[in-house]
């Protein structure tokens, strides 16, 4: 008995599972921490009060946007060849939504008051709109998700009623991808805005960053969702994946690419026409500062201008291993552009009174805490995922609800 139960104890599946829980219990101690003594153990200050934790919701919330980009598609566009797609990239979005939110847990200072936004409406604050939209859209999530739960073999033995109500809940998925379109386009555009409306921040200051922040987040959350697709045939071989789909999707993926480009492009140059105390300073630290590096190398030639030329050109994109690497090059330029835009804002500080010598610089470094708390919170979105594919099986291009 002991000799059959050690190989799979030794498993890489047992292993990975291990390592993840042991993370997500390191985060779990750490974030005790957080609730009981307070933001006194983070690194945040008033110049820089949005972190790791606050670049981790806003990253995990644009790599889940390939949920109502897909299921868009599939259901309201009638392009039914994407509703394998848009079944795992609802399951990604779930997933990362559920991150974003623990991250908000952490931070706003007071997690028992989480829910004061949903009762005491603030209707003139952008931040309030995003909160309502995640929550609503949170809620679409879980929906689309139901009929996916209730394949659980346990759960059809022990709740047979429960799980055919949840499973009849597919029946309603071009309604819900109406409703999570609708919530979806609102708070995407509304985190950029959350940036783009703080005229303190300069460098923030411009309505550029909504638009910028809904394109990216539908081409990060497609790659995402691509880039899982891939792994789990790579990792499970009997698992049903068209590659042919995915192909065509990953092109569709480089010309948005360049279309993301371009926008971030003038942006940023339109921001070189005049000198404007802040914004210039802050331009100047993304480029030539601590920041170049991410910027040029991160954001640009990794996240951009390597999965255009590999995803454009037929040859390289047949490629699984060049077409798996460039789908995770831009999730990676994604989480450099969100980590960018929201520290830079913060870093450079103004003073009441004009004039480019009475600007500061300001630093952040998160703490040991920060560290802990935001590795426990990728380790659940992994985990998760991790249980979806193998149980709910979300990466199954032959599922009964993909059939055209």
């Amino acid at each position: 008995m002991l000799a059959t139960l050690k190989p799979r104890l030794n498993s890489p599946y047992s292993l990975w599972l291990t390592g993840l829980l042991a993370l997500m219990a390191t985060g779990a101690v750490a974030g005790l921490v957080v609730f009981a003594r307070g933001l006194v153990v983070t690194n945040l200050s008033d110049y820089v009060p949005w972190g790791l934790w606050i670049t981790i919701d806003i990253t995990s919330i644009a790599l889940s946007a390939g949920a109502f980009a897909l299921c868009a598609g599939a259901y309201l566009m009638g392009l039914k060849q994407l509703r394998p797609l848009a079944r795992t990239a609802a399951f990604v979005g779930l997933t990362g939504y559920t991150m974003a939110m623990l991250c908000l847990l952490l931070d706003i200072g007071r997690p028992d008051r989480f829910w004061h936004g949903f009762v005491f409406w603030n209707v003139h604050s952008v931040l309030w709109e995003v909160t309502m939209c995640v929550g609503l859209y949170f809620s679409v999530l879980m929906m689309e998700n139901a009929s996916t739960v209730a394949e659980l073999p346990w759960l059809k033995q022990r709740f047979p009623a429960l799980a055919a109500k949840m499973h009849h809940l597919h029946h309603y998925t071009p309604a819900l991808a109406v409703a999570g379109l609708g919530f979806s386009l609102l708070h995407q555009s509304s985190l950029g805005a959350t940036y783009g409306v703080l005229a303190s921040r300069p460098i923030w200051f411009r309505p550029g960053l909504a638009v910028l922040f809904i394109v990216s987040a539908v081409i990060g959350g497609v790659a995402m969702t691509l880039l899982v697709s891939m792994l789990t045939k790579r990792l499970r071989p009997e698992t049903a994946v068209d590659d042919s789909l995915i192909s065509n999707v990953s092109r569709a993926l480089g010309w948005m690419l360049i279309g993301y480009l371009y926008l971030r492009f003038w942006d940023l140059f339109a921001m070189t026409y005049t000198y404007t105390p802040g914004r210039s300073e802050g331009l100047h630290l993304l480029t030539k500062g601590p920041l170049a590096f991410n910027f040029w190398v991160g954001e640009m030639l990794v996240g951009v201008v390597l999965p255009i030329a590999i995803l454009l050109v037929a040859r390289w994109r047949s490629n699984p291993n060049l077409r798996m690497a460039a789908l995770a090059s831009v999730v990676v330029g994604l989480i450099a552009y969100r980590w960018d835009t929201n520290l830079l804002g913060q870093l450079i500080i103004t003073s009441p009174f004009t004039g480019a010598e009475e600007l500061r610089l300001a630093t952040y470094f998160p703490s040991l805490v920060e560290w802990l708390t935001a590795g426990g919170v990728i380790a659940f979105g992994l985990l998760i995922l991790t249980l979806g594919i193998r149980y709910l099986r979300v990466v199954d291009h032959d599922h009964e609800s993909c059939r055209v």
